[in-house]
């Protein structure tokens, strides 16, 4: 090898050793920085997977309360599981109670249960009338008006015509029930129901096909 190679390669390996001097210590850091994200992940999944198999474990616990008839065991189990925000396993093993609750006929028990769910949307509209229909089945048609407010799809609706009816407010209660019944497709299975409360009411069935919404 001749000596100007020789020289190329010092002064190259020189460059190498001044530029590690130079940066080894961001390098180290960033490996060191990337060893701990991953851990930091491997962790956080492993915590995940923690709380998913607790959460089921409490599922399971609810679900054997209501089976053996303990509401109030189930109670415990479900506070339980809200508490340590188990998203869906909670409103399941929320909406299970509510449920056996109302079969047990304890309906202001359902209510409290479904007041405590935390829900948004859809999901919440329908809840909210859920705890409007036991409201009226608890006597409290105002409070169930209330919760409603304006609601206009179908089954708000029926639910405040329900509550008017309740009341003794028929007049009311039969253009609730004409709205619902406009809005209502003909061939749904709760429309012949909504037809008779709307005669109870002192309202007649119009032809599905001359109904304007």
């Amino acid at each position: 090898m001749a000596i100007d190679d020789l020289l190329d390669e010092h002064e190259q390996g020189e460059r190498v050793r001044t530029w590690l001097r130079q940066n080894g210590a961001g390098i180290i850091g960033g490996i060191i920085l990337a060893l701990a994200v991953i851990g930091g992940w491997k962790w956080w999944q492993n915590e995940q997977v923690g709380k998913l198999a607790a959460a089921n474990s409490r599922y399971d616990a609810v679900s054997r309360s209501l089976q053996s008839k303990n509401l109030d065991e189930a109670v415990k189990e479900v506070a339980a599981l809200e508490g340590s925000k188990a998203g869906i396993y909670a409103d399941l093993a929320a909406l299970e109670l509510a449920k056996a609750q109302v079969e047990a006929g304890k309906n202001e028990d359902a209510i409290k249960t479904l007041r405590g769910l935390k829900v948004e949307g859809e999901f919440k509209t329908l809840i909210d009338q859920r705890i409007a229909r036991l409201l009226i089945e608890t006597g409290k048609p105002a409070d169930a008006l209330a919760l409603l407010g304006n609601a206009d799809d179908s089954a708000g609706l029926e639910i405040r015509g329900d509550a008017m009816v309740a009341q003794d407010k028929r007049e009311q209660a039969r253009d609730l029930y004409t709205q619902s019944l406009a809005k209502l497709d003909v061939a749904a299975p709760q429309r012949r129901l909504l037809e008779i409360k709307l005669m109870d009411a002192g309202g007649t069935v119009a032809d599905p096909a001359a109904e304007k919404i």
